[in-house]
């Protein structure tokens, strides 16, 4: 009988110490995340009319995503890239004529909504792994900038197509533009804290000036040479067929140098790691 009392009493404490553990398992409720992402960046424009793929510049970003439940959330992010291109990867004979090159350095700030077509819950081994979209609206900044003669010269103040002298009415650009992000991406959470994800983005923007080509050629002749007589940055940069052939006078006034009917665009892909921001919850009573 004693025996027997014993069991019972053994029995009952294993009872009591399950139930109290099961009180105190809580389920984690994703409330949003904070990440930083490295990938490439490239650049689609003037001088690289055919969307080649094939000079990638290094990206590198961070943001803050307000998960709304288990499909929907807000993202505030921030990037810097680095975009460039030359005629000289053209496969179009008047484009390796032309000889224009540039690059510049991006910093952009968006905020876009994600939607993920899977339930995401981190921790739940059977909501895991979600595809998803992005849509946004951004602001960034950049300013081409080539090299001649081994010097480094940015072109926005140079005013290659005639904007400095109000050609036509043109006027300098703004070196700061709106993007729209829209891309897609696929997430998997490897812990309850931590989440890894894959995300490519094209950005269409409202500039034709990332590359600083835009339209047409103003003529050399309207640049004002130093005063050492030779001619300015501005006058060989406009133009820089002569550089392959000087007998190459491309830059006739009039003459098409850009396509301004199409905006330049850029595209970034990058691998993330973030860390999820939630809180604890008792679960509901069965």
């Amino acid at each position: 009988m004693h025996t027997m009392k014993l069991k019972i009493l053994a029995l009952l404490c294993i009872q009591a110490i399950a139930y109290q553990a099961g009180a105190q398992r809580y389920d984690y409720i994703q409330q949003g995340e904070f990440g930083i992402t490295a990938g490439a960046a490239h650049y689609f424009g003037d001088l690289n009319t055919r969307a080649a793929i094939n000079r990638p510049k290094p990206a590198l970003g961070i943001f803050f995503r307000k998960q709304f439940g288990n499909y929907v959330g807000m993202r505030i992010s921030a990037h810097y890239a680095q975009l460039g291109y030359s005629d000289i990867y053209s496969k179009n004979d008047y484009q390796k004529t032309r000889n224009l090159s540039f690059n510049t350095n991006v910093w952009e700030i968006a905020l876009q909504g994600d939607f993920n077509f899977f339930k995401f819950i981190p921790g739940d081994p059977e909501h895991l792994f979600t595809p998803y979209v992005t849509l946004g609206v951004g602001v960034f900044t950049y300013d081409p900038y080539a090299y001649l003669n081994g010097q480094k010269e940015f072109l926005r103040p140079l005013g290659t197509e005639g904007q400095v002298m109000g050609y036509n009415g043109r006027k300098p650009y703004n070196t700061m533009a709106i993007c729209v992000p829209l891309g897609v991406g696929v997430k998997y959470n490897i812990s309850d804290r931590m989440n890894l994800s894959f995300e490519i983005t094209q950005r269409f923007t409202n500039t034709d000036y990332i590359d600083d080509v835009s339209t047409t050629y103003v003529g050399a002749s309207r640049f004002q040479p130093l005063p050492n007589g030779l001619p300015s940055a501005a006058g060989l940069l406009q133009d820089r067929s002569f550089e392959l052939n000087p007998n190459n006078v491309l830059g006739v006034e009039g003459r098409q140098r850009g396509w301004s009917k199409q905006k330049d665009q850029y595209i970034i892909a990058e691998l993330g790691l973030s860390l999820n921001i939630g809180s604890y919850r008792c679960p509901a009573s069965n």
